[in-house]
């Protein structure tokens, strides 16, 4: 397959997609590929504010454990 008619059926694929836990974990997937593209222009300053938000939301309880991300990987 080449390039847009990969995209052509992701597309068509999520629109068919219910599951809200997986439409969330591509969003993050997503945001991800947008953070680490941009990583090569992050200074020190951004990098340490990014470890400080992450920490943040861990300590807030936003995150899955293994045992959560592998059972949802198994609904895959």
């Amino acid at each position: 397959m080449n390039l847009q008619a990969d995209i052509k059926w992701i597309l068509k694929e999520l629109q068919e997609v219910k599951d809200p836990t997986f439409i969330e974990i591509i969003k993050e997937m997503l945001k991800y590929r947008k953070k680490v593209s941009e990583a090569q222009h992050v200074s020190i300053e951004q990098y340490n504010i990014e470890i400080d938000e992450a920490i943040e939301e861990i300590e807030k309880g936003e995150y899955y454990t293994n045992e959560e991300a592998q059972k949802i990987a198994n609904k895959w």
